[in-house]
């Protein structure tokens, strides 16, 4: 039985793809994690993995997106969650939960959370693609954000464009404290406090 036009496609070679890409990803991370980003090379997690150097490069188009990922996907999340927020709740308390799902519960997942903010947190060219993601977020967040402002349209983005900003950077400071607590403190907690700690 095929697909039909327009649906997507979950097919075995689908689910294979996803899972050897997930194998991937959770081997370079370990890798990235013990020996650092910079010393750990593809042909080092393609010999982990057990597949050919390029073939790592059909799954990840460079070492830094194991780790960052693309930006516009989960831009969109956080996005959507923001748009379904009340009409009338401010623009601060609709960023604030638009990091709801940012909640780490099992041990598996902290790990894995735990090991991708310690090499992101210790790599300078990672640092900067997450600061190219913030940039992406922004723009995305931008029009949900300004039509909860008064004023002019150039008033209203450069003030959605400020709040966004300052609260994604309570979203980076509270994920790089929850590291160094070692994820014994739920990010909503601390995303909490640092968005208390700024609101406008």
């Amino acid at each position: 039985m095929t697909n039909a036009p327009g649906e997507p496609r979950t097919g075995l070679r689908e689910l294979t793809r996803a899972s050897v890409r997930d194998q991937i990803a959770e081997q370079a991370l370990v890798l990235f994690d013990t020996k650092g980003f910079d010393a750990t090379t593809v042909d080092d997690i393609a010999a982990a993995v057990g597949i050919s150097s390029r073939s790592f490069f059909r799954y990840f188009p460079a070492k830094e997106d194991v780790v960052v990922g693309d930006p516009s996907a989960l831009g969109a999340v956080v996005r959507d969650a923001a748009a379904a927020r009340p009409a009338d709740e401010p623009a601060w308390t609709v960023l604030r939960r638009s990091f709801d799902q940012f909640e780490f519960t099992d041990r598996a997942t902290i790990t894995r959370g735990l090991r991708i903010m310690r090499v992101m947190m210790s790599t300078a060219s990672l640092r900067a693609r997450n600061l190219e993601k913030h940039i992406t977020w922004a723009v995305m967040l931008e029009p949900v954000i300004a039509e909860r402002l008064t004023g002019g349209a150039e008033t209203r983005r450069f003030q959605a464009q400020i709040l966004i900003h300052a609260a994604l950077a309570c979203f980076d400071v509270a994920l790089s404290e929850w590291t160094r607590r070692e994820g014994t403190t739920p990010i909503p907690l601390l995303l909490d406090e640092a968005f208390s700690t700024v609101r406008p």
